[in-house]
């Protein structure tokens, strides 16, 4: 289960950046930027939530959050009844956050860099291998286990990532726009997998771009609007706002709807 409550984060901008003119976004506040403020949800345990937002709306910056990478200016948050803020270590061991900008080892392979990860989070020789083999044939990534990750495609360096994300079986699973950079075959294989996470009771926070996903996936869903939320609800709560679930969000945000599906 994720909780969050009034979560805020704020950044002190650089001295250049500080001058405002009529067209600079409303969440610059003198010197300092607010890329998220009060944003309060909960996922429960079992359900998918789906974090929607225009790009620059904050939606990473609340993931990045809950990952622990960065901390709060303000509210307050719990992963598996685990305070953000002083228990990061114990929710890393329970999380899995997959970040469209985390890079790989190029001089690594795919076996090499998943079999890395695993080791860190403490897990034996037998367990790792187990698991790897498991994900490895989930994912199908036979074919280009042994080549080194700088030689990969984008969607092959997405599989990787998504690898690296499960491989100690995490409790609770970020994924910023996990089908990024993927076929559809390889994209309809993710999405089977975030199904099956649901149904063996993980917590999946989801964030994407792709009303799709959200319409099959998402069992409530966030819309995230200049670092703010402005939509709280199901998808046929949604579409109340727009006679399809594109241009509901773009009504949500304030967004021109024409010529959307």
């Amino acid at each position: 289960m994720i909780q969050v409550q009034d979560l805020c984060k704020s950044f002190k901008m650089p001295r250049h950046s500080r001058k405002k003119s009529p067209d600079d976004d409303p969440r610059k506040d003198g010197k300092w930027f607010h890329a998220v403020k009060n944003v309060s949800f909960e996922v429960p345990q079992g359900k998918i939530l789906g974090l929607l937002g225009a790009n620059g709306a904050g939606k990473t910056t609340i993931l990045r959050m809950l990952s622990t990478a960065i901390k709060p200016t303000g509210g307050h948050a719990t992963v598996m009844g685990l305070n953000l803020v002083e228990k990061p270590l114990e929710i890393r061991k329970k999380i899995g956050f997959l970040s469209g900008s985390t890079g790989l080892y190029d001089r690594l392979t795919p076996r090499e860099m998943v079999a890395y990860y695993g080791k860190l989070h403490g897990m034996s020789s037998d367990q790792l291998d187990d698991r790897m083999k498991q994900i490895f044939d989930t994912l199908e990534m036979g074919s280009f286990l042994d080549k080194r990750n700088s030689s990969l495609s984008s969607g092959m360096k997405q599989k990787v990532s998504i690898a690296r994300t499960l491989i100690h079986d995490p409790e609770v699973i970020v994924f910023d726009e996990p089908t990024t950079g993927l076929d559809v075959a390889a994209a309809e294989n993710i999405l089977t997998l975030v199904e099956d996470f649901r149904s063996s009771g993980k917590t999946v926070l989801f964030s994407t771009h792709n009303m799709h996903e959200v319409r099959r996936l998402c069992d409530e869903i966030v819309i995230i609007n200049l670092g703010e939320k402005c939509f709280s609800g199901t998808t046929e709560q949604m579409r109340e706002h727009g006679d399809s679930l594109g241009k509901a969000f773009l009504n949500l945000i304030g967004r021109e709807a024409s010529n959307v599906s």
